[in-house]
């Protein structure tokens, strides 16, 4: 019959054509789902990464850890500026090297009057770091152990080679470690955002999706902290909103040439910077302990008069306003509203006056991991250790715990409650502690927990066999992989 006909055609397409095209469409859209998910998890690891706290300006000794070659170890004064760089044999020298390694360290703390000394967290980092505390250093001088991810592609990268033409690859990096401890958020956008090290499946998503996910996420960031015009790089200031790599470079040139910035409206006189591109990056740039006060802050030239008229009509000047609490209380905003100035962007001001130029990162807190817990062997089920979140994913987060390898807090041991996100109870470089439920010498891997009481589990030798599924608790490898050693 005719029905029986139109049926046959039915089955007959579905299996020929429409099944495979509803398969391939399915498939596609749960590959565009997984990747944006990917994405999100990525950026807003990155967020947290760029966003860590500062040091700021200090004169830093910065050492790239290592038994057979030595510790490279490089001078950095309070912009960052190289000055001096040597290699000492702090962790498998003979006696007199290491006597003498002790001296040197002496010498640049006294020398260069240093003020922070920043350790890589690579191979050899918990030693290198228990010799120099073993230094008896003055305790105002913090010693920092600094993530080194991504530092031997910045050395060998053409930055590097910009930066540093006549300088080793190991000196390139010991100087990275040195300004990621300084300003992190400066250092790190000299790098590929993929090569940072945090994230998951980052090799399978789209990788132009990927690269404008991150790329948003960077401009994010920089234009949030503000960039000090007078000391950041060309890639730092490519980053800026209106600005780009030539722009970045003509600003870098002028500055050479002509010395520091001594206003904002002195961009205007760099090469190709028109009204335009001033009006978009000029609230972005800061000048520190500029003439004008407001040059240092977040307040764009545009509204300059504006606070001119505010510090006039309470006879004061505009450095008074700044310093003065109760001055900028007796300010009313309705009575300075216009058409072009709403309430929002004048209590955005006056909230600035109060703290011009002000890094809205959190405060830098040093931070040590457990003494006498420096390799896997010195883990035991059941310890409780302090440990920083290095990479946060969908199934769990990775911590540092000061062993040369991360350990997994799966998702269900992140808290004694059900967590869907871990991005809800964790982010990158937060600060938290931990206990060992779980050791994997063979495979090198640890699980964590985050729980008030955790089921702790044993210490495994060998694997019990060979082809033995694999528990998410004891998967205690990063998803793109953390190698043991730059």
């Amino acid at each position: 019959s005719g029905a029986e006909q139109v049926r046959l055609a039915a089955v007959d397409s579905f299996k020929r054509l429409v099944g495979f095209a509803i398969e391939a469409e399915v498939r596609i859209e749960s590959k565009k789902r997984a990747d944006q998910e990917a994405i999100r998890v990525f950026s807003e690891n990155l967020r947290e990464l760029l966003l860590a706290p500062a040091l700021g300006q200090k004169n830093v000794l910065a050492i790239d850890p290592g038994f057979r070659t030595g510790c490279k170890t490089v001078v950095l004064d309070r912009q960052g500026k190289l000055l001096h760089h040597d290699v000492i044999y702090a962790t498998a020298g003979g006696t007199h090297q290491v006597a003498q390694a002790g001296e040197k360290v002496r010498d640049f703390v006294t020398r260069f009057a240093i003020e922070a000394i920043a350790i890589g967290n690579g191979t050899a980092s918990r030693e290198t770091e228990q010799f120099i505390r073993s230094l008896h250093l003055p305790p105002s001088i913090p010693v920092v152990l600094v993530n080194e991810s991504g530092a031997s592609i910045y050395s060998a990268s053409e930055v590097a080679r910009e930066e540093f033409p006549s300088e080793d690859v190991t000196v390139r990096g010991s100087v990275s470690i040195g300004r990621r401890l300084m300003d992190p958020l400066a250092e790190l956008v000299k790098l590929d955002p993929k090569s940072i090290g945090v994230g998951q499946y980052q090799h399978d998503v789209d990788p132009n999706a990927l690269q404008r996910g991150l790329d948003d996420v960077v401009v994010s960031c920089v234009n949030r902290v503000g960039v000090e015009l007078n000391t950041a790089s060309k890639q730092l200031l490519s980053y800026v909103s209106g600005l780009g790599p030539s722009l970045a470079a003509n600003i870098v040139s002028h500055r050479n040439e002509h010395g520091p910035f001594r206003s904002r409206k002195e961009l205007l006189k760099v090469s190709r910077l028109g009204p335009k591109a001033f009006e978009q990056c000029a609230g972005f740039l800061r000048i520190h302990e500029a003439e004008n006060p407001l040059d240092s802050s977040a307040v764009h030239p545009e509204r300059y008069e504006l606070v001119d008229a505010m510090a006039s009509d309470l006879g004061c000047a505009v450095s008074d306003l700044v310093r003065d609490g109760g001055l900028r209380g007796k300010i009313r905003p309705e009575k300075y509203v216009t058409n072009e100035v709403g309430l929002p962007t004048l209590k955005d001001i006056l909230d600035e006056l109060a703290k011009p130029g002000r890094d809205p990162r959190q405060r830098f807190e040093v931070f040590a991991f457990q003494e006498g817990v420096e390799k896997l062997e010195h883990l035991q089920p059941g310890m409780k250790l302090p440990g920083i979140v290095t990479n946060v994913t969908a199934f769990g987060a990775f911590v540092d715990i000061g062993v040369h390898q991360d350990g997994l807090v799966h998702v269900s041991q992140l808290a004694d409650r059900f967590v869907k996100d871990p991005a809800e109870v964790v982010k990158v470089g937060q600060k938290v502690r931990v206990t060992v439920t779980e050791v994997d010498l063979a495979r090198k891997r640890i699980a964590l927990s985050m729980k008030a009481n955790p089921q702790i589990g044993v210490q495994r030798e060998q694997r019990t066999a060979p082809n033995a599924p694999r528990s998410p608790q004891a998967s205690g490898g990063r998803p793109t992989g953390r190698p043991p050693a730059r």
